[in-house]
């Protein structure tokens, strides 16, 4: 984030420097005079206007001069506080001139216009020369935005250098203000100001402006609206002298033309509409909405439009992409508080209604502050953040996932309560899987060939479980914790559960020819299966969770897998019943597991039909017997370790994994033995024995007849061990 807020400030100052955004931003503003509330109508201001109809029925244009003083003598007659004339006089038209310069002379609030600033369109305008001795004349020049709008105008123009002229607006509301007594000036600075009110001198960089031209003293116009903000009267009602007198009395009456034919039409914030056509404003009407500004600024208190120095725009475009940066960052904990979860998701667009209504009431204060750059600025830290947090999620995917499942990641990073201490009751289906004699293999490799076959293994069974859509909860060494129903419950957990079990032990194969390719041993799996109620959640302190299921059926499902050989698959009654699928069950057998208050009956199974037609092979292994029997001596194993005294045996028959074993000792069904067999047993000092290396075997059947037998399968068999058992098969 300390990143994000001075990077994205910075792209965001740098686009607005080079003046991208300037017509974003003046369309903003349009757009803010067009959502502002309508003001009154000022009634101080009067509008003659000369429309299509007035020109059809003079049936003539330019009218003569005669027609014109005849119009100013009939407002005159009313005593308007000020007289605007807003139409160029500067060569006469007859007949009437004399009397056109009679009225010109003799009406000393009479303003006339000329134009004074050159283009390439344009070309200035001289005044009429009468009232320009007389100093009634003002500039009715416009500034055009890049855009073709006018959202400023002068207060004075530079006629000459080192000579200016005021505007036409400016000098017809000063005649106004100076009957009221109100004072119009300089500052010391050279300000303008009347009343309490100093008209700030406009500067390049302004509001949405980027180095736009200040030629002459300008300033903002603060529209008050369209012509129907103010009072209007057709020019031949004037002229056949039916207005009444207090619509022109002591008001400011401006004359201007509004025809079509007469092109004197400029595109302004209100020609902005969204769905219809854009209206061009009479330049008649800008000045009377420019002289509306100045007498509601001077005599009303009316705001003019103002603007943030330039810094305190920066702060304030660095300040929203301070707030959507912070937003956005605690997005990330937004899983914390489940409550907040929904609000957290929509704080951004609150965000954003916050600038949309600071930057509205604060123009209704007179303010215009940037809009675009913010919203930008909220938008651009929200996407780098929210990329930087969705990188950084992908690599916390891509690293968790070597570690967890998908579901369970997305768990964690996703939803509101994946992070949350706690968990809920679930039916789950849970698989044990393990290696059958690794320990002893372990011991005889060295560490980086431990690693190797074990990543081998690991990899190929969790491509399996992916496949099957199992949770591999974790690895416990070279034993796998899989769950079929957490975080994702479905319909079929049960069926998964059997065919992934039949899907790693078919893998198996493919394993072993590798491990055989780089010179390691074959190894053997069992894996057992068991389903029932569990709780789900996540599992430890604040610092370090993790999430698992909890409960007596995953202590079962590891002491079911305790009971398997390699190769085996042994699931409980409930995940058989639960299953309800074609399951083919080679066989059961009753345990007493511990723990369990009962006996139960597991079942061991040879494949699962249906869509997932997995089926292990059949094995018959041929049998030899052994001539004479093989001597040996025996522990039983509880868990890791020999307990009890050593026992005396022989084996009597012998195939590819299984042995029948005579002893004089009862054994437990499913006990774990360790064995050494005797290369000299009749020593008879126990020391000079030649005892092998460790062997492992499990003891599977226990065989009918009048001596104990019991048939044992081994579990591990050291290579030099195996090369024995071969040679006497």
């Amino acid at each position: 984030m300390a990143i994000a807020v001075p990077s994205v400030t910075g792209v965001i100052l740098l686009l607005r420097f080079t003046g991208l955004l300037q017509l974003l931003e003046l369309a903003t503003l349009d757009q803010l005079f067009l959502l502002r509330p309508l003001e009154p109508i000022d009634s101080r201001i009067a509008i003659v206007t000369i429309s299509e109809a007035d020109i059809q029925k003079l049936r003539q244009y330019p009218f003569s001069d005669a027609t014109l003083a005849r119009l100013i003598q009939n407002l005159k007659q009313h005593r308007p506080s000020a007289i605007g004339l807003d139409l160029y006089r500067d060569l006469p038209i007859e007949p009437g001139h004399s009397e056109l310069v009679k009225i010109f002379a003799t009406t000393p609030n009479l303003i006339g216009v000329q134009k004074v600033s050159q283009s390439a369109d344009s070309a200035p305008v001289a005044p009429p020369p009468v009232l320009k001795q007389r100093d009634q004349v003002g500039a009715n020049d416009f500034v055009l935005d890049p855009d073709g709008k006018i959202r400023r105008s002068f207060l004075t123009v530079d006629e000459q250098p080192g000579q200016s002229i005021f505007s036409f607006s400016f000098k017809l509301a000063y005649q106004y203000l100076a009957q009221r007594g109100v004072e119009s000036n300089l500052t010391p600075e050279n300000h303008i100001f009347a009343g309490s009110t100093v008209f700030r001198p406009f500067e390049s960089n302004d509001g949405g402006y980027i180095r736009a031209h200040t030629g002459g003293y300008q300033i903002l116009i603060n529209y008050r609206g369209g012509i129907q903000r103010f009072q209007t009267i057709d020019m031949m009602t004037v002229l056949e002298n039916r207005v009444p007198p207090e619509v022109v009395r002591d008001r400011i009456v401006l004359i201007g033309n509004i025809a079509e034919s007469h092109k004197d039409l400029f595109y302004t914030p209100y020609s902005s509409t969204l769905l219809s056509p854009p209206e061009r404003m009479p330049g008649v009407v800008i000045h009377a909405n420019l002289v509306s500004e100045i007498l509601s600024s001077a005599m009303n208190g009316r705001e003019m439009l103002h603007t943030l120095p330039e810094w305190a725009e920066w702060l304030w475009i660095m300040g929203w992409v301070a707030i959507a940066a912070i937003i956005s960052w605690q997005q990330r904990k937004s899983a914390g508080n489940a409550r907040f979860w929904l609000l957290r998701r929509f704080q951004l667009l609150v965000a954003g209604g916050c600038l949309f209504a600071g930057v509205y009431l604060s123009f209704l204060a007179g303010w215009w502050i940037p809009l675009v750059p913010a919203f930008l600025g909220i938008t651009g830290a929200a996407f780098s953040i929210m990329s930087y947090l969705a990188h950084s999620a992908a690599e916390m995917r891509k690293t968790f996932g070597r570690y967890l499942t998908d579901e369970v990641v997305s768990n964690l990073l996703e939803t509101p309560s994946g992070q949350q201490l706690g968990g809920e009751r679930r039916k789950v289906t849970v698989l044990m899987s393990d290696l059958r004699g690794f320990s002893a293999n372990a011991e005889r490799l060295p560490p980086e060939k431990v690693v190797t076959l074990l990543n081998l293994y690991l990899g190929a069974m969790a491509d399996v479980v992916d496949r099957y859509k199992g949770t591999i909860n974790e690895f416990i060494g070279d034993g796998i914790f899989v769950m079929f129903g957490a975080p994702i419950a479905r319909a079929d957990d049960c069926q998964r559960a059997i065919a992934c079990a039949v899907a790693m032990q078919l893998a198996m194969k493919t394993v072993n020819d590798q491990n055989q390719q780089l010179g390691l041993p074959v190894i053997e799996m069992g894996i057992g299966i068991n389903t029932g109620e569990v709780v789900v959640g996540n599992v430890g302190s604040q610092k370090r969770a993790k999430y698992t299921v909890i409960g007596s059926h995953v202590n079962l499902a590891a002491r079911i897998e305790s009971y398997t050989v390699g190769g085996q698959i042994l699931i409980s009654e409930d995940t058989l019943r639960e299953a309800a699928y074609d399951v083919q069950v080679d066989g059961e057998l009753k345990v007493e597991p511990k723990g369990i208050r009962n006996p139960i009956t597991l079942y061991e199974i040879g494949g699962i039909g249906g869509k997932y037609n997995l089926f292990l092979p059949k094995v018959n292994e041929p049998w030899t017997e052994l001539t004479p029997v093989l001597q040996l001596e025996y522990t039983v194993l509880e868990g890791k370790h020999a307990v009890g005294n050593l026992f005396q045996g022989t084996l009597t028959r012998l195939s590819a994994s299984e042995a029948e074993l005579h002893t004089a000792h009862d054994l437990d069904l499913l006990s774990n033995l360790k064995l050494h067999l005797l290369t000299n047993p009749d020593c008879s000092q126990s020391s000079e024995k030649q005892r092998s290396e460790d062997v492992y075997a499990k003891v599977t059947r226990k065989l009918e007849g009048s001596k104990p037998r019991f048939l044992i399968r081994f579990t591990s068999i050291p290579p030099k061990v195996a090369v024995i058992l071969q040679s006497l098969r």
